[in-house]
């Protein structure tokens, strides 16, 4: 109970730690256009987007292979952006093994990587691990959708917290994908972060 009484008595703390995540964090994996855990009973079902033909099957180890770029912005729960980056990406599969490595361009300056080992567990599971991220995150694939589920640490002063993510992709094409993450801390939307992936032009770098 003294975590949520921290979080309720101290929203400058709270999103102090809030920009200490987006700073870090990475698959970009990553996102949520699904409501608030408050409004659960209203989201959406990843099966929803079963009934698409063969060629609009999102394949994860296809995409993310090679180079890409992503654009995304952060939202707080005011619908404020708070924050712009860039991301370069570079995906390397062995198998049913994979790495998603990332590196991340604030608009600030400040540089940050992220690291995703990945791993196909069947033709529509997924699953992964993080430097940050506790247990295992398990992602599901349907139509052209993805979800990717998973509980983020977040290391603020000397506390550390355990927020959870719901990462949602939407494939648009061969080339393009849209990316929403809902963060939510104790069922309350803390943040939104939204990102556009592209690998159609090759070589792209964010500087």
């Amino acid at each position: 109970m003294n975590d949520v009484f921290n979080l309720a008595s101290s929203m400058k703390k709270f999103y102090t730690y809030f920009e200490s995540i987006i700073s870090r964090y990475r698959f970009i994996t990553v996102v949520a256009a699904s409501s608030s855990m408050l409004l659960a009973g209203c989201t959406t079902d990843i099966t929803e987007y079963k009934r698409q033909v063969e060629s609009q099957s999102f394949d994860i180890k296809t995409y993310f292979s090679g180079d890409l770029i992503a654009y995304g912005i952060v939202q707080d729960y005011t619908q404020k952006v708070t924050r712009r980056f860039c991301v370069e990406l570079n995906g390397t599969w062995d198998k049913s093994k994979g790495i998603l490595a990332e590196k991340f361009f604030f608009q600030d300056g400040e540089i940050s990587y992220r690291n995703w080992n990945l791993t196909k567990v069947s033709e529509k599971h997924y699953q992964g691990t993080a430097e940050d991220v506790e247990g295992v995150a398990k992602g599901r694939l349907s139509g052209f959708a993805f979800q990717f589920t998973y509980d983020l640490l977040l290391a603020v002063e000397n506390d550390t917290y355990s927020v959870s993510m719901d990462d949602w992709m939407y494939q648009i094409d061969e080339y393009r994908v849209i990316n929403h993450t809902t963060m939510s801390k104790l069922g309350i939307t803390v943040a939104k972060i939204s990102i556009f992936f592209d690998k159609e032009t090759p070589h792209q770098q964010c500087q």
